[in-house]
């Protein structure tokens, strides 16, 4: 598991974390597949609801980890908004403009912010604000492509997954976690499991190219 004081510095750093992060998990989903085949009927009814959980919270997880690794590493270069892709300068004010919603801000306090949104390309970008990342501890796809969005990364690529990710995984997990007795068949093994570990590496890929090819810059 990846320790939590260390920072994504370098390139390096940001794709051994988020690997290592990533490893520790799928050899988890692993033996927990392995422990199934080995199992007899009784026990595979309870290790194959088991790993419906596993999965879900790895894929929660890691999700909410490689976020937060890349937008740190991005940070850690204290770049100007200027200097990166709009997205950046959008996210810095996201959270400001949810308080406006409602006429809850007055007139002087609207303009106000939208004064400093003209005026603050020249900031730098230097600290993660972790609200952005929030996978509200119910990962459904809408939650994961505004994840997506907030990165920077073009959600549409994991259009084919939102079945997987709405119905395969998180309804059959609420279901189990609120106590209903959802059965999980072994047909549905190779499915859960390879299906979990394949989000992880594509999301985990995705970002690592916008880190390599350092596409997170402005064009």
């Amino acid at each position: 598991m990846v320790p939590t004081v260390s920072k994504p510095y370098s390139e390096f750093d940001f794709s051994d974390q988020i690997t290592q992060d990533r490893n520790w998990r799928i050899k988890e989903i692993s033996d927990l597949k392995s422990a199934i085949l080995r199992s007899d009927q009784g026990a595979q009814r309870v290790l194959l609801r088991a790993l419906v959980t596993i999965c879900y919270a790895h894929w929660e997880g890691y999700v909410r980890l490689a976020a937060k690794k890349y937008l740190e590493h991005i940070a850690l270069r204290r770049f100007q908004y200027s200097d990166l892709g709009p997205q950046f300068f959008k996210n810095y004010f996201l959270p400001r403009l949810s308080s406006t919603t409602g006429g809850k801000i007055s007139i002087t306090d609207r303009c106000a912010l939208l004064e400093e949104i003209l005026t603050s390309s020249n900031r730098k970008f230097s600290r993660v604000n972790e609200d952005l990342i929030n996978t509200k501890s119910n990962l459904k796809f809408d939650v994961f492509s505004d994840i997506c969005i907030v990165c920077g990364i073009d959600q549409s690529e994991f259009n084919k997954y939102s079945t997987f990710i709405d119905v395969i995984l998180l309804k059959r997990r609420n279901a189990i976690a609120h106590g209903e007795e959802t059965l999980v068949m072994i047909d549905n093994l190779d499915e859960v499991a390879n299906g979990t570990i394949s989000l992880m590496r594509a999301f985990g890929n995705a970002l690592e190219n916008h880190v390599v090819l350092q596409t997170y810059k402005a064009a």
